[in-house]
């Protein structure tokens, strides 16, 4: 067969070097082209180029049968369907019973052929086997118009069938059967837009899936998430879904009504998966009204408990949080009609007396990433100028109408009826209390749903958050104790979540080491443990149990803040337990929530802990967030976006802020400055009552333990250093920008409707404006955390000794005298560097004369004014001040220091005085200073009796040089502060309170803010006060005094007369009367009003002043008390010896070699010993002006206090100049002269002159 065949196997090799192939077959074979260049390299290429060619081959291979398969399978299934559809038609056919020839494929409708039953079960089970295997919406598009005809023969044909044969099963391949002819009806519905389906088969097809609900409802639940979908898209397209020739829609909304019900109204296994896919897919249409017309029909038939449970189960923490802006905004939908649904079944109201735990924790976890937009989308309808657009869309009528329906006094008042108070006893381990664990985790989840859901209220709607405090703090808890062997107790709801805060785990563990709280506020690490409480809230990780435990404490902190606004100190005071009272117990509501003092001071050390923490450990607990890229259409966009507290939705369409807020890591959804203002504004207020009234141990506010306070100082120092070169890097971009408004700087605030130009320009201007204040926020973040210490002395010096903050403030000035004076403090090295060049300083000359000013003595402070105005922050170099008598004449003398000091005290003696109708300062019953509220009022009825018109460039101008009065005068105190002169001016503590806490661009953190509360009026205005005080306790009804929300103020317009001017307190005040249930919230608006709206110009001028000589954040470090002792000395007694200890004896009492003190000298300290400490104090400040020794002593008293001899002559009076501190005194002879002479001159005020 082979002859060739030589024995050997192997191909015999071919050589051939032509490049040709020797094949003649294969013409179109690839050639193969043989490196023509015996190179390594390029033989390997051309291998590797040969390789990727066979690979190519290959591929190209494969793909070509994978497509011939393919391809060979769709022809293979459309030939089965096609045979599958002939059998089902003969079959049909040949149920009609008739001789009639098959209708063909366009007339396959049987219209002249009503569907039959099927005689047996088994045909009608045949025949749906059939359908099922050939009805594909995907694969037949061609045949859809027709298969949907069919689907809808058959169903009529089966409902029929059942309806003949009863005693039909429906369970085994039935009901898998029937089931997946649902999915296909669905399917068919689902493309109900197409045009090959056929709109007159919507509505049978509808009445086929109701029909198929009653055979199998279990089965049919199953598949409620497709059903519901379907459903959906049937409503939001029923308007389009118009049939030929007809005008009308094929569907009404009571069709689909029927559809959805017939899903959600059998009690299956399955029915609260029915409801949970209602839920997640239907109830996300937006504006279902306009769609099916009025919901009451659909709240009719709806079981809101089973839809509370179905939606809360379907909202899980890990993959609830919505990723696209619709998300958001269907998840509102979600919430509004849940609303709806539970106020209908309560008969319109919005709760309950005794409101549902599981719908308030059903809108906690609803509001969980949709609280923003909400709260934008109330406040965009708010008014707002012509040209200033809404930050965000406003909400839809309906869930506005919904979402507001939450705020009702009598729901919220009544949020603590359910609870149980027996399982929150603090103090006491579970044995103790006898009750299971179960009881004492189903007490903490209570509380915190309770607390969840009331601090969510206040996010949603800030504008009534003052309300919803008054209403929580209103309410009260059932509790099971006997009160003096009474039944019925009540527990105020302060008292509740205090029980609650003390009872769970957080408290507990930063109470006792406060190294846990840093843990704590950091997000925990992923944990293996499943306790109880896990279980019972369907296994939620760490990281949401840790905001569950967070919420009471939270809640408390806002409760407890606001009744301390309410409560007066006698009050406070009253507060002897945390136990329930009985309602026949003749006691107010605020006694009754009082903490007893043991209680408080259990508090403030956990809030030290909690505090110190935040403070100390700020970059561990800041998560800074990364600038987004700004790009055009952030600067020509007509709308703005707040800060968000989640990152950025996809598929947004509004323009976000391009920084982020910070959040704690360890709470979900906390800022972090939210968080610092209410730990520290509480842990404050607290001290301020400590402060007045001590009720704590003398050292029980330090935290030395924690700090190196050797070494404190100078590390307190070398923060504000690297603070002061961070702050003047972004001094020149910040001063170009405020540059602008500068010269506008004390009048009202522009609104953005008063915006000139286009609105691009507008927009500009607005994010121009946003721009500087994210810059200054991301500022301060960055300083607290590279300023620990410093954020600590400012925001609770308390923790530091009074006189270590008094050291560090020395040094702080210490320092920014040498660094503005290049190393010359002393005055005259300073001044006479300026004179002679040495100081790199431009116009040195000139800064010389404009620190120079004559000043009249009959017209200090205007002349002062008028001169040194300009200066700004350069009052803090030196002065020099030249004195011209009444005559015009220059008054002798050498400014060494002396002059300088007898001006500034003589201007605060002027510029503070109350002798007058208009005066810049009043005085309150206690003759302590504080702004006068109306002296800017006055100045506008002035400029109106001047026909000057309202805003108008000289108006503005007008007021403007009012308010530089009050600016200047805070400089001078600044001064008086800065070269450690002290005053003789008394300030009421409300106002000294203001000091570090407003004023100025670079003041202390917003979480410092004054705070107005009621005892504060106490200090204001006692009448008020008192008045305040017996409407709150008044135990009839408040509306017969028939107040509103509205105040009366008396201008002044000149000494005889005066206007009345109305305002009101809060929108539309004046048809708002004040009630019983009210009366608190009118209360702390009369506070606010009183001490912090009315002054509130002539405050930040005074303070604008201030802060420019004096940094606020240095004045932070004081509390109101300690920068009394800062302006006018130590109240104490006057310590003689230290007084001896640092005088200077001039003239023939100056010391001699042998050290000993002259005898008129020691006269003089032995009648010191002997006076009265109202008598040295008088003696002090007839030598220094005040009668207060300096902070830390006389040593710091400048100049010193000195004594020089006047002659011998027995009759003299002692004079002195206080100018320099120094004491004229004749040599008297003996003690008893030398007191009675003294103690005359000091009663008569004699010898204030100039030596």
């Amino acid at each position: 067969m082979f002859p060739a065949f030589t024995g050997n196997s192997r191909r015999p090799r071919v050589v051939n070097l032509s490049g040709r192939t020797t094949d003649p077959f294969a013409q179109n074979a690839r050639v193969r082209q043989a490196p023509r260049v015996s190179n390594p390299e390029i033989a390997i290429s051309f291998a590797q180029k040969e390789r990727e060619e066979r690979q190519y081959e290959r591929a190209r291979l494969n793909a070509a049968r994978l497509t011939q398969r393919v391809w060979r399978g769709i022809l293979s299934r459309k030939e089965t369907y096609q045979m599958w559809r002939s059998e089902w038609d003969a079959n049909e056919q040949a149920l009609l019973n008739t001789t009639e020839n098959l209708p063909s494929q366009e007339n396959l409708t049987f219209p002249a052929h009503r569907p039959i039953p099927y005689a047996t079960a088994n045909e009608c089970l045949n025949q749906l086997r059939l359908l099922i295997q050939f009805m594909s919406v995907k694969d037949n598009r061609a045949k859809l118009k027709w298969d949907s005809l069919r689907l809808v023969y058959f169903v009529d044909a089966l409902q029929k069938t059942f309806h003949s044969l009863p005693s039909i099963a429906t369970e085994g391949e039935w009901t898998k059967l029937l089931r997946r002819l649902a999915l296909v009806m669905l399917s068919i519905l689902g493309n109900s837009l197409d045009p090959a389906v056929p709109n007159d088969v919507v509505v049978p097809l509808l009445d086929g899936l109701v029909f198929l609900i009653r055979l199998i409802p279990t089965q049919m639940a199953l598949i409620s998430g497709a059903y519901f979908k379907t459903m959906a898209l049937l409503t939001i397209n029923s308007s389009a879904l118009i049939p030929p020739n007809q005008e009308r829609p094929c569907i009404d909304p009571q069709h689909l009504k029927n559809a959805i019900f017939a899903l959600l109204e059998p009690i299956t296994s399955e029915t609260l998966t029915a409801y949970g896919s209602f839920a997640q897919h239907y109830l996300k249409v937006p504006d279902l009204e306009l769609y099916l017309g009025r919901l009451d029909d659909l709240a009719n038939r709806m079981n809101c408990r089973i839809l509370s449970l179905a939606v809360s189960g379907h909202l899980d923490p890990e993959t609830a949080k919505p990723k696209t802006l619709d998300e958001v905004r269907t998840r509102i939908w979600l919430l509004a009609y849940v609303i709806f649904f539970h106020r209908y079944a309560l008969g319109g109201q919005a709760s309950t007396p005794a409101p549902d735990l599981e719908f308030l924790n059903l809108i906690s976890e609803l509001l969980t990433f949709t609280v923003t937009y909400i709260a934008q989308g109330i406040e965009a309808d708010e008014p707002r100028g012509a040209d200033s657009p809404p930050r965000t869309e406003p909400l839809h009528p309906f869930v506005k109408d919904q979402i507001t329906s939450l705020i009702d006094q009598t729901s919220i008042t009544a949020l603590l009826s359910p609870t149980k108070t027996s399982n929150l006893r603090p103090g006491s381990s579970d044995s103790d209390q006898g009750m299971s664990s179960n009881e004492s985790v189903y007490a903490e989840i209570q509380a915190h749903v309770l607390a969840t859901y009331g601090l969510n209220l206040l996010r949603l709607f800030p504008r009534r958050a003052d309300d919803i405090r008054m209403w929580l703090y209103l309410a009260s808890a059932p509790s099971e104790e006997k009160v003096f062997g009474r039944e019925k107790s009540r527990l105020p709801a302060v008292k509740y979540f205090w029980r609650a805060t003390r009872s769970n785990v957080i408290y507990t563990s930063i109470f006792t080491n406060p190294a846990a709280a840093l843990q704590l506020l950091q997000k925990p690490e992923p944990s293996r443990d499943y306790d109880l409480r896990r279980k019972l809230s369907r296994h939620r990780d760490d990281q949401t149990q840790r905001d569950e435990t967070w919420k009471p404490i939270l809640l408390f902190f806002e409760l407890y803040t606001f009744l301390l606004k309410v409560m007066d100190d006698e009050e406070f005071f009253s507060g002897t337990s945390s136990l329930a009272f009985s309602d026949n117990d003749n006691i107010s509501w605020t006694r009754a929530s009082a903490l007893s003092l043991e209680d408080v001071k259990e508090l403030t050390v956990f809030l030290k802990n909690l505090a110190f923490t935040i403070y100390w450990n700020t970059a561990d607990l800041t998560e800074e967030q990364e600038p987004r890229p700004a790009n055009l259409s952030n600067y020509f966009s007509t709308t703005t976006q707040a800060s968000e507290p989640h990152p950025p939705l996809s598929g947004s369409k509004e323009p976000h802020a391009r920084y982020q807020t910070n959040y704690l890591p360890g709470i979900t959804g906390v800022p972090i400055d939210y968080f610092k203002g209410l730990v520290t504004g509480l842990l404050r207020m607290l001290h301020e009552r400590d402060s007045r009234r001590n009720f704590l141990p003398r050292d029980h506010w330090l935290m030395t333990d924690q700090f190196d306070m050797q070494g404190f100082i100078p590390a307190v120092v070398a923060e504000e250093e690297a603070r002061h070169e961070l702050q003047t890097s972004d001094d020149d971009w910040e001063d170009s920008d405020d540059d602008d408004y500068a010269g506008d700087q004390f009048l009202e605030p522009p609104s953005s409707s008063g915006l000139v130009g286009t609105g691009h320009a507008q927009q500009t201007i607005r994010n121009e404006a946003l721009r500087r204040n994210q810059k200054r926020a991301s500022r301060k973040r960055t300083l607290a955390a590279i300023n620990p210490r410093l954020e600590i002395l400012r925001n609770m010096p308390f923790f530091i000794p009074f006189l270590t903050r008094v050291n560090i403030f020395r040094e702080f000035i210490f320092h920014d005298q040498y660094r503005r004076r290049h190393g010359l403090v002393d005055p005259d090295s300073w001044r006479a560097a300026v004179t002679g060049g040495s100081m790199s300083m431009s116009g040195s000359q000139t800064s010389l004369v404009r620190q120079h000013a004559r000043i009249r003595r009959e017209n200090i402070f205007e002349d002062a004014l008028d001169q040194f105005y300009e200066l700004g922050d350069g009052l803090k170099e030196p002065i020099q001040i030249s004195f011209i008598d009444r005559f015009g004449a220059l008054e002798a003398g050498i400014d060494g220091g002396g002059v300088t000091k007898e001006f500034l005290t003589s201007i605060t003696t002027e510029a503070f005085s109350t002798d007058g109708w208009n005066t810049m300062f009043a005085e309150n019953d206690q003759h302590l200073l504080y702004p006068n509220p109306t002296s800017t009022e006055t100045c506008k009825q002035q400029l109106h009796g001047l026909m000057i018109p309202e805003r108008s460039v000289e108006w503005n101008e007008g007021v403007r040089n009012h308010l530089r009065s009050y600016e200047f005068l805070g400089r001078i105190i600044g001064k008086c502060l800065y070269e450690g002169i002290l005053v003789d001016v008394n300030f009421a503590p409300f106002f000294l309170l203001k000091w570090a806490l407003t004023g100025g661009r670079r003041s202390a953190l917003r979480e410092s803010s004054y705070r107005a509360n009621l005892n504060d009026l106490k200090d204001l205005d006692v009448g008020l006060y008192k008045g305040l005080l017996k409407l709150k306790n008044y135990n009839g009804n408040v509306e017969d005094f028939s107040l509103d929300f509205t105040v009366n103020d008396e201008i002044p317009t000149s000494s005889t007369s005066r206007v009345t001017t109305t305002k009101e307190l809060r929108p539309n005040g004046a048809d708002m009367p004040v009630t019983n249930q009210n009366r608190l919230v009118y209360i702390s608006y009369i506070a606010r009003y009183r001490l912090q709206i009315q002054p509130q110009q002539e405050t930040n001028a005074f303070l604008t002043g201030l802060g420019q000589i004096i940094q606020p954040s240095w004045l932070s470090m004081f509390n109101q008390s300690e920068l009394q002792t800062l302006v006018s000395g130590e109240e104490d007694e006057i310590n003689v010896e230290d007084l001896r200890r640092n005088s200077v004896y001039g003239g023939v009492y100056e010391l001699g070699d042998d050290g000993h003190e002259h005898p008129t000298i020691m006269h003089f300290w032995q009648v010191m010993h002997e006076m009265t400490p109202a008598e040295r104090q008088a003696v002090v400040r007839f030598v220094t002006s005040t009668p207060r020794a300096p902070l830390l002593g006389f040593s710091h008293l400048n100049p010193p206090f000195s004594i020089r001899d006047s002659g011998g002559d027995q009759e003299r009076l002692p004079t002195t100049s206080t100018c320099v501190n120094l004491l004229k005194l004749p040599i008297y002879r003996t003690p008893g002269a030398l007191r009675e002479k003294l103690l005359y001159a000091v009663s008569a005020g004699a010898g204030f002159d100039l030596s």
